[in-house]
């Protein structure tokens, strides 16, 4: 197998983890929250403050990367991500699971930038495409996964487990990575160490969890609006304050000369709206298809890993639709088919065949993934070797982030659907979904503006 193919798998193992950890826990969360005695949609804090701790620490990690070498870095986190995992599974009350969560956000903010780096520093641009093809099996393969064996581990013998079963996970990643990755350079080697930009990092961090907590704890109403815009406003500021400072340092923590490239910024700022998408989908299909429809955990997961096989079965067509449509059609063609698929999930009703259900998620998996390789391989094709590190910890940063809204958006969407229907004590019905996801449709189809100034020619070098 060439190093196109092995060295992308043995590299997003972290995404399958992920992946794996994510689906599981959408399809666990209503027995989570009967064990555990708190309301179903306080315990989506256990995501979002997964999130939120990779927000904070994403920034660091091209840093870290560069000062103690990619290999060793990247062993760290799957081991880090690992132990949280565990301690997840240890948890006895909401507070013990944040906490626990928030370690692996830890793990999970270093894991994934840093595999994007070793990718980009070992495979050649011209093998790009079939590299990110294979970088994306792994997440797949968990996602088409995950639903089912939360469902079946929470119906047969008890959630802890979905936590537990990753600790053989992680330690085969681990070893994986130290086997088959090639060796960190020597020290000498590498580029010039720098000091950490300590200022930019305190922006950078308060900035994010300010902005996130706002959102969070705003949209289900425990503070008040003036707080909630008190928040939301001081972490833009901050934001706004690192966006000067980094353009004053000879050493910004995160380059942001970098979204000069038009590829790069398309790629990242121009595709949040698909994002958010990404985000809010897994932690709404799974409570819709069991508060909304009544089906037990391992029904649901049968349902939900219909978006992972499209995804999947994607991957045998996708380099040749790229070489023969370009990256700006099949940009287009995904958002499209990702919008009118989302706003799809919101006609569903009880009555709805189970297998038109299944379809139209699996074209939404399809559609998901053409759009997602695509912007992953062209996002870094105008970026120059040294910047790399700026680029991966900078994409990975707005893409978590992105996803950490969806989550919140999609639970305070349907934390207001209900209280319109019924009040402040209205219990979730399945027509709160279908609002939800019609504005997710609508929402996502923003992206098309973006992609439209593309040329054909755009990353014609890596097709």
């Amino acid at each position: 197998m060439s190093a196109s193919r092995w060295l992308p798998l043995v590299v997003a193992w972290p995404m399958f983890l992920q992946n794996m950890d994510t689906t599981i826990l959408a399809t666990a969360l209503p027995s989570m929250a009967h064990a555990l005695d708190v309301p179903v949609l306080h315990l989506n804090l256990a995501i979002t403050a997964y999130l939120l701790s990779l927000a904070l620490f994403l920034p660091i990690s091209g840093w870290l990367a560069e000062r103690w070498g990619a290999k060793r870095l990247f062993c760290t986190a799957i081991a880090l991500f690992t132990v949280g995992s565990l301690l997840c599974g240890l948890s006895r009350n909401l507070p013990e699971l944040v906490s626990s969560r928030l370690l692996q956000g830890v793990g999970g903010a270093m894991m994934v930038p840093v595999a994007r780096l070793i990718l980009l520093h070992h495979v050649k641009p011209a093998e790009m495409i079939r590299a990110m093809v294979w970088f994306t099996v792994p997440g797949t393969v968990a996602r088409l996964t995950g639903p089912l064996i939360g469902g079946g581990v929470v119906t047969l013998v008890s959630w802890r487990w979905i936590f537990v079963v990753q600790l053989p996970l992680g330690l085969l990643g681990i070893f994986l990575a130290w086997r088959m990755i090639p060796a960190d350079p020597a020290v000498q080697d590498r580029r010039p160490r720098t000091s950490l930009d300590a200022v930019g990092f305190v922006l950078l961090a308060f900035g994010l969890a300010t902005v996130i907590s706002g959102l969070e704890l705003g949209g289900k109403g425990l503070i008040s609006v003036t707080v909630t815009a008190a928040l939301i406003g001081a972490g833009v500021l901050a934001l706004w304050s690192y966006q000067r400072h980094s353009a004053r340092s000879k050493h910004p923590l995160i380059d942001l000369r970098i979204f000069r490239h038009f590829t790069y910024r398309t790629a990242t700022v121009g595709a949040i709206p698909l994002r958010v998408a990404i985000g809010a989908a897994p932690f709404l299909l799974p409570l819709l298809m069991q508060v909304g429809f009544g089906l037990s955990p391992l029904q649901s997961g049968f349902m939900t890993f219909a978006g992972a096989i499209g995804s999947l079965s994607s991957r045998t067509t996708l380099p040749w639709m790229l070489r023969r449509f370009g990256f700006r059609s099949i940009l287009i063609a995904g958002t499209v088919g990702s919008s009118l698929c989302y706003a799809g999930y919101g006609l569903f009703t009880a009555a709805t065949p189970q297998a038109l259900m299944f379809g139209v998620m699996l074209m939404g998996g399809l559609f998901n993934a053409c759009a997602m390789v695509a912007l992953n391989t062209l996002g870094y094709s105008d970026i120059p070797r040294e910047q790399t590190s700026h680029a991966t910890t900078a994409a990975t940063m707005v893409n978590q982030l992105s996803v950490t809204f969806g989550v919140v958006v999609g639970s305070s969407l349907l934390a207001l659907a209900s209280h319109v229907r019924g009040g402040p004590n209205a219990v979730l019905q399945a027509i709160d979904f279908s609002w939800v996801f019609f504005a997710i449709g609508a929402f996502t189809i923003l992206c098309v503006h973006g992609f439209r100034k593309l040329t054909p020619e755009e990353g014609a070098h890596m097709r």
